[in-house]
């Protein structure tokens, strides 16, 4: 079947970035799998998947706008070194801070004396993104799995959501050797298919 509206979908990718160098990559991984429709990938990435078969093989660039948006200067800020319950910070620590648009990663850019820059955009922001692609699966979700992916809390990580304690949120991370972190979660996902969704603290590097 074609990949329409709420169609389980599973597809190999690799993306690169303008100068042809891979940022991820689902080779020698499981496919990564998600629901059509429903914002657990990039825009550009999703409309370009619409109508495709199982077993197309295709390339697409995704610009900033349908990506993980252009790079925003004023999300670059200076926050005092109290506000960050942690013993060291170094410049690539990434904290978690709730807002009212749901769990924002902020990166530590650099430390100068008693300040921390943070940047609040994406990895990606700014980039257009390139894709290749191979679909290895498609298939029409049932009423009742509709029915309950709407009326349960849904993650884009290949897990369900654990409830934290003690104020804690559920956030998305990768454990890889590298220890890389990755923003699933908020509806654009186009990371390793294989990490779980786990709360974390947000004061703890990776």
């Amino acid at each position: 079947m074609s990949i329409a509206e709420n169609t389980k979908v599973a597809i190999h990718y690799t993306l690169k970035d303008d100068e042809g160098k891979i940022i991820d990559s689902s080779a020698g991984k499981e496919p990564l799998n998600y629901v059509h429709g429903q914002g657990m990938i990039v825009q550009g990435l999703e409309k370009a998947l619409t109508g495709k078969n199982v077993g197309d093989k295709f390339s697409v660039d995704v610009a900033p706008a349908e990506g993980y948006g252009e790079y925003n200067p004023e999300l670059v800020r200076a926050l005092p070194k109290s506000a960050f319950q942690a013993d060291e910070i170094k410049p690539g620590m990434v904290f978690y801070a709730q807002t009212p648009a749901g769990i924002m990663p902020l990166t530590v850019s650099k430390v100068e004396g008693d300040n921390v820059m943070i940047d609040m955009n994406h990895e990606l922001a700014g980039k257009t993104l390139h894709f290749e692609i191979e679909v290895m699966q498609a298939d029409a979700m049932t009423e009742e799995e509709i029915k309950e992916m709407n009326e349960s809390h849904h993650c884009c990580c290949h897990g369900e959501g654990e409830e934290c304690e003690d104020g804690e949120h559920c956030c998305c991370h990768d454990d890889d050797e590298e220890g890389g972190e990755h923003q699933c979660c908020g509806g654009k996902h186009h990371d390793d298919p294989n990490h779980e969704c786990k709360c974390k603290n947000k004061n703890k590097e990776n």
